[in-house]
């Protein structure tokens, strides 16, 4: 072929190109997108923010790097789609259960939807879905699209509940409740065959609307003692370190909780810091070791001090929750095992694992004294866990919330029932 035709070719080519539809682009455009959200929501569940790579993505899906960077140039956006893509799936979950009529049914297909995506990313249907773990890992300016997506999916989801009669803590504080039960379903339903999710989501709703109590008076009746959960004794500027780590981390995400800004929060030297620990790795685990200790105390002051498994359970998860909120607290949340190297997280994991059997242990021997209702005691469990862990969050979600609060309007739902009338 002669230049002058190879130039008069070239035209007619590029015509050609011009003719592919625009919507073939567009798909092939968004099946690449999704199967990158896909492979990086894996990634980021697995290793968390700080051990996922651009290059590992890309790996996973077949991709260079730069292929990769051309939909996400830095990590950060990456994760903030991941993050905008799963609020929308479950916001979609959201807005087919406020079709039903009656919260109670609402609450019903609320739980049944997030089992049926679950259930979808099980069988692969469709592809994983980041966790809301990471919301504290981004920083500026994704960080701020991010949680305004997550606060219209709050207030979507607070719809469910009735607003006559209600003040917004007794709203915001039940919707909280949950939009936490919700988002760690997806740590125990896979206990079960795929199938079997929506069933076990059923069972959810029915234990989450019935309440814990056989008999909701019992409640007022029967709470036994106001146990006071409290850290092991340590030296005074040990225990600062590990209060503001924890708190740093909860709030922020491990890239957040910097040694820096650990050391600034207690207005000491970053020498000082390394004083006392050779890393932040160190200090994040030294975190879980005290707050495993909390709990394990708090249940073992609970069993000592009382002669019934209802009391124990009442008097342990009250006790935890008014902590999270107190000067001692936070408890680290149980998602901060996630910045843990691969090879340390399986000791977290168990422990956590087995103070939360203990909550069904106390479940068990309340339904043998007939105070609480016959429901899956492991199912119940993971259940009161959560809600001790995500009252580490009450005060973004429910404004003002004081100490003496927290539990007529937080830990009371679980055991009298979600929708049950608000305690005055």
């Amino acid at each position: 072929m002669t230049a002058a035709t190879s130039a008069a070719a070239r035209p007619s080519r590029r015509r050609a190109a011009a003719k592919v539809p625009a919507s073939r682009t567009t798909d092939r455009f968004q099946v690449k997108r999704e199967a990158i959200l896909a492979a990086a929501a894996e990634e980021f569940n697995r290793h968390g923010m700080k051990g996922v790579t651009l290059a590992g993505v890309a790996e996973r899906v077949g991709l260079h790097k730069a292929s990769v960077g051309y939909y996400h140039r830095h990590k950060e956006d990456l994760a903030a789609d991941c993050l905008l893509q799963a609020i929308a799936a479950m916001q979609e979950v959201v807005k087919a259960a406020l079709a039903e009529p009656e919260p109670e049914r609402r609450i019903h297909a609320f739980l049944r939807g997030q089992a049926a995506l679950l259930a979808d990313i099980a069988t692969g249907r469709r592809g994983a879905l980041v966790s809301f773990n990471e919301i504290r890992a981004l920083a500026s300016p994704q960080v701020d699209q991010v949680v305004a997506a997550y606060s219209a999916l709050f207030r979507s989801l607070r719809q469910c509940f009735p607003s006559a009669g209600w003040t917004p803590p007794q709203r915001n504080a039940r919707t909280h409740l949950l939009l936490a039960l919700a988002n760690i379903m997806r740590n125990w339903i896979d206990r079960y065959e795929p199938d079997d999710y929506v069933h076990a989501a059923q069972a959810l709703a029915e234990l989450l609307l019935g309440g814990l109590a056989t008999d909701a008076r019992r409640w007022q009746t029967q709470r036994g003692p106001q146990l006071q959960a409290a850290p092991a004794e340590g030296t005074e500027v040990r225990e600062a370190f590990l209060r503001a780590a924890t708190a740093l981390v909860n709030e922020q995400g491990f890239r957040g909780a910097s040694v820096d800004a650990i050391s600034a929060r207690l207005h000491l030297t970053k020498g000082s810091f390394y004083h006392h620990h050779a890393s932040k790795d160190e200090l994040v685990a030294q975190c879980f070791e005290r707050s495993f200790a909390v709990i394990r105390q708090t249940q073992r002051e609970a069993m000592a001090q009382t002669a019934s498994g209802w009391e124990r359970l009442v008097a342990s998860s009250c006790a935890l929750v008014r902590f999270q909120l107190s000067e001692a607290g936070p408890l680290l949340r149980s998602s901060a095992r996630s910045v843990l190297a691969e090879g340390a997280r399986h000791d977290p994991i168990q422990r956590g694992n087995q103070l939360t059997e203990r909550f069904g242990l106390f479940i068990v021997d309340g339904m043998r004294e007939g105070a609480i209702r016959p429901v899956d005691a492991s199912l119940a469990a993971q259940q009161v866990a959560g809600m001790v862990n995500a009252a580490s969050s009450l005060r973004t979600w429910v404004a003002g919330i004081r100490l003496d609060d927290a539990v007529p309007l937080y830990v009371q739902p679980l055991f009298t029932g979600i929708l049950a009338p608000p305690t005055p």
